[in-house]
């Protein structure tokens, strides 16, 4: 059975790696975006919380574990992330540097970078909890950072990447699973339904003020299974920690109302092409179906018990680490690994490619 199972992994990352290649010949035959911009929270945040005073931070070990040089650069897994491997596979560069906290390049300006901050959601009480960076926030970064390449290559150059780039959305989880579930100040104000029109409101809102600012091909990420997290399973999934089908289902109303209202806006923005890219569905059959990926665990992350660990407290200090995190889907018990992202980006890749080039 041991043999059989390695041979199915192999076959697997084979294929991973051969969808991700012809990904990349595909966008060969058609101009290459020249550059990919990040919002979001952790799940596409490469470093940002390193340079400002939070506790949503992860630039220690065991956090990139199998990243380059092990280095733990801040973000939130044991290696690349949906940013990185998004840019990989568009054939802008490999890794999508943070916008603060280190001396970019020009190339490094010019060819895209995140602002995305771990913590931080599309409701602004979001990113106030943990001092995030909010997202309209990184907007204002933008816009700086709009200027530099202005600077690096002059106006007219600069508009023709900033309407030519793509930029990628991710955040909600931490509003659902944080701000109103985990703490009681939305549910004073709101009932789940109205909260939930709140946020999309407010991812809205973003998009339109994004696209206003020159960005056109706009690609704005699902909330994740949260009942299914670990963290969430831990929290309450009761004594056997099973997917919380509340908080499922809070994510699924979500999803469903941020994709009417991204189809909306790609409907009535003048030469917008902006993406819903559902991720709840394939992360929830890697959850559900481990096996089937070549997973041993989805229940608990790699560091620690896996159950309750994220951030500070998954560290080198005062954790164990599983020795080999591809067999898990989570990194810890928030963030997947990097081996389950790149199963995603795979699945976006086959489901979205002509969308998102």
């Amino acid at each position: 059975m041991d043999s059989m199972r390695a041979a199915f992994i192999t076959f697997l990352h084979v294929a991973i790696l051969s969808s991700l290649a012809c990904a990349k010949g595909n966008n060969r035959t058609s101009p290459r975006p020249p550059a990919i911009v990040v919002f979001g929270d952790s799940i596409v945040d490469p470093g940002n919380n390193n340079a400002i005073l939070t506790t949503v931070k992860c630039n220690f070990p065991p956090y990139g574990k199998d990243f380059v040089h092990q280095q733990a650069t801040g973000r939130f897994s044991n290696g690349k992330i949906p940013s990185d491997l998004m840019a990989s596979v568009l054939g802008i560069k490999e890794y999508v540097p943070a916008y603060l906290g280190t001396k970019l390049s020009a190339q490094e300006l010019i060819t895209g970078v995140s602002f995305a901050s771990g913590g931080c959601g599309f409701d602004p009480l979001t990113a106030d909890l943990v001092s995030a960076i909010s997202m309209e926030d990184q907007l204002n970064l933008f816009k700086e950072y709009k200027e530099k390449v202005k600077a690096i290559v002059g106006e007219e150059k600069a508009a023709e990447i900033t309407n030519n780039a793509v930029y990628l959305v991710a955040t909600g989880t931490d509003d659902l699973a944080n701000t109103y579930f985990t703490t009681p100040f939305r549910r004073l104000e709101f009932d789940l339904p109205s909260y939930i029109n709140f946020t999309v409101k407010s991812a809205s809102s973003f998009v339109q003020k994004l696209y206003h600012l020159g960005a056109r091909k706009i690609s704005v990420v699902s909330a994740p299974p949260i009942g299914c997290l670990p963290s969430q399973r831990t929290l309450a999934g009761g004594i056997e920690r099973i997917c919380n089908p509340t908080y499922n289902q809070a994510a699924v109303a979500f999803n469903s109302r941020l994709s009417n209202e991204m189809q909306k806006l790609n409907n009535t923005l003048p030469r917008a092409r902006i993406l819903y890219v559902d991720l709840y569905t394939p992360l929830l059959d890697i959850i559900l179906h481990p096996l089937k990926y070549g997973f041993v665990e989805s229940k608990r992350g790699c560091c620690g018990s896996g159950t309750f660990e994220v951030t500070l407290t998954c560290n080198s200090l005062t954790t164990l680490v599983c020795e080999d995190a591809s067999k898990y889907v989570f990194w810890d018990s928030y963030h997947p690994t990097e081996r389950a992202y790149r199963i995603l980006i795979s699945n976006v890749v086959q489901r979205y490619g002509a969308f998102i080039n």
